[in-house]
């Protein structure tokens, strides 16, 4: 019989090294998988971790899959400290697109008093949006005790089928030839770039000061130190006088902003109108970032670009070796299950034979 017995003292430099040895693992599968799929190895690999790093247009593009990996998973990251199991970030992304991508169709004369401080509104727009979907979440949980994972993944469906119905009805462009989207937004609501000609924009700028701000907020201020505590003794926090109501809103409500944030930042960004192809999987991949950067913001970068280097890659091997676009997916998956393998096997050995039997049991 295969049974697991936990360590006395799991290792802690191998829990550092874990996600280390997952990507090994996930590279070893995928040189197998390339092999067998009849494709170069190597040529594979260098779809995935030299083309993406290889150029200043490429480092660009990487920080524009890489900014709303960041910021959704610092949120998440945040949540799961907290014991709050926040799944719907997908659905928060998409409506902090929308309450962006709203404030974008209004600018005209009667906000041209804003000037450039448009993007600031578009931006605390998309903060509010997602706030607002988190906090269905939070208050279906405070009040009703409903359970917040199938609430936050359903009301991605719901926020999903809401996009469709806006930019196939009310907000459906009258000049784009009867595709679904919305009118471009003006040159005015985009957000800056950081550098002429290439798509880079501040956005990258916003995520990094998200991350030191995390990092003082959850390892520097009191209230950071609350949530965590009531996430890892939800007994001793209610003992010492933390409210698990308030850890609640509070880590929702900042995941959710976080990850409107970042929707926003997409929609007056990179797409500059709204379509259906706005929900592009980045709440469910900030997930696997989250915990392969150890919840911890700057283990959260390396993820995030290591991440966003899968997406791209999969892309490239899709256009240049005829590899299906799934692949990134692939990828993605194994990273994480290798990363649960990996801290399975830190914390407990494997162990063959009969259970031992309870003292006075049977």
């Amino acid at each position: 019989m295969l049974r697991l017995e936990p360590r006395a003292q799991p290792s802690r430099a191998l829990s550092l090294l874990s996600p280390l040895i997952a990507l090994a693992i996930t590279v070893a599968i995928g040189v197998a998988l390339f092999a067998l799929l009849g494709k170069d190895p190597v040529r594979g690999l260098q779809m995935f971790f030299v083309e993406p790093v290889k150029s200043l247009y490429a480092l660009s593009e990487l920080s524009i899959k890489a900014t709303p990996l960041v910021l959704i998973a610092l949120g998440l990251a945040l949540c799961f400290r907290a014991n709050v199991w926040n799944i719907g970030a997908e659905g928060q992304f998409v409506l902090g697109a929308m309450a962006g991508g709203w404030v974008a169709m209004l600018s005209g004369p009667d906000l041209a008093w804003l000037g450039r401080g448009i993007v600031v509104a578009i931006l605390l727009a998309g903060v509010l949006g997602g706030m607002l979907w988190a906090a269905i979440v939070a208050l279906l949980r405070d009040r009703f005790n409903a359970n917040e994972i199938l609430v936050s993944l359903m009301l991605v469906y719901v926020a999903t089928l809401l996009l469709s119905w806006l930019v196939y009805g009310p907000w459906k462009d009258p000049r784009g030839y009867n595709f679904p989207q919305t009118i471009t937004f003006d040159a005015i609501t985009k957000v800056p770039r950081l550098v002429p000609h290439l798509r880079a924009n501040i956005g990258t700028l916003i995520a990094l000061v998200g991350v030191g701000a995390m990092w003082i907020f959850l390892f520097r201020l009191y209230r950071g130190f609350q949530l965590q505590v009531g996430g890892l003794a939800p007994l001793a926090a209610r003992y010492a006088g933390f409210s698990s109501r308030s850890a609640l809103w509070t880590a929702l409500l900042l995941s959710g902003g976080l990850a409107g944030l970042a929707g926003a930042l997409e929609a007056a960004g990179p797409l500059g109108q709204l379509t259906p192809h706005v929900p592009a999987g980045y709440g469910f991949a900030a997930i696997i970032v989250a915990f392969v950067g150890r919840l911890h913001p700057v283990g959260i970068v390396l993820s995030a670009v290591l991440m966003s280097m899968f997406y791209i890659g999969g892309e490239l091997a899709q256009s240049r070796m005829g590899l299906p676009k799934s692949l990134t997916g692939v990828f993605q998956g194994l990273l994480l299950f290798a990363l649960l393998a990996c801290d399975t096997l830190i914390h407990y050995r494997v162990r063959f034979g009969a259970a031992r039997k309870v003292a006075g049991g049977t």
